[in-house]
């Protein structure tokens, strides 16, 4: 099963159709992913499911649906266990951004990381759960797929937020701050986090 996100509604992928009650089912195969992204922006549904009979097929069957943008991002821990954090479009988040070219994922989410907020010294220590969600730029709808790795640097110095990226802060935050902050964040993040 997997989850892709449109604003903090899921679609879901799934291989089981169970009776709709506050979601609607839709073949994978035959969808307009038009109508099922504005099903979920206008109504109550709390979540569609594309159904798709091979486990192993549904994500790559979903992702031919829309043009996708690979991503790579970092869960940073500093030496005292604190996460870093962004604060962009009014919510909180973690430092992410889109792949260049010829550039490995590893070393986007690395150079991301700096870009938005100064941090520099960062080593990946695991690879964390990949996210999508799907959001609309020039009028088109796009499957953002982010590659996310948990990274740990002893950084001290001070952090600049990405200004031309929209992002008005930075911080580091405790378990109990960052709790706080995921009240206020993005549904694939707290996933994360």
């Amino acid at each position: 099963m997997y989850k892709v996100f449109v604003g903090d509604k899921p679609i879901v992928l799934t291989t089981v159709v169970e009776k709709e009650t506050y979601f609607k089912n839709y073949l994978l195969k035959t969808v307009n992913m038009a109508k099922v992204i504005r099903k979920l922006n206008t109504s109550s549904l709390k979540e569609v499911r594309l159904i798709h009979k091979k486990e192993d097929k549904l994500i790559k069957k979903f992702l031919r649906k829309l043009p996708n943008v690979i991503a790579g991002g970092g869960k940073v821990y500093n030496d005292k266990g604190d996460i870093l954090f962004i604060y962009r479009n009014d919510k909180w988040d973690l430092p992410k951004g889109k792949a260049e070219r010829k550039e490995s994922i590893e070393e986007t989410s690395i150079r991301e990381v700096t870009e938005e907020t100064g941090v520099t010294g960062l080593e990946i220590v695991k690879p964390l759960d990949t996210t999508y969600h799907i959001f609309k730029r020039n009028g088109r709808y796009k499957i953002k797929i982010t590659y996310w790795f948990e990274m740990k640097t002893n950084f001290k110095g001070k952090l600049y937020p990405q200004e031309n990226e929209g992002i008005t802060k930075v911080a580091w935050l405790d378990s109990e701050e960052a709790t706080k902050a995921l009240e206020n964040s993005y549904a694939n993040i707290k996933l994360l986090v």
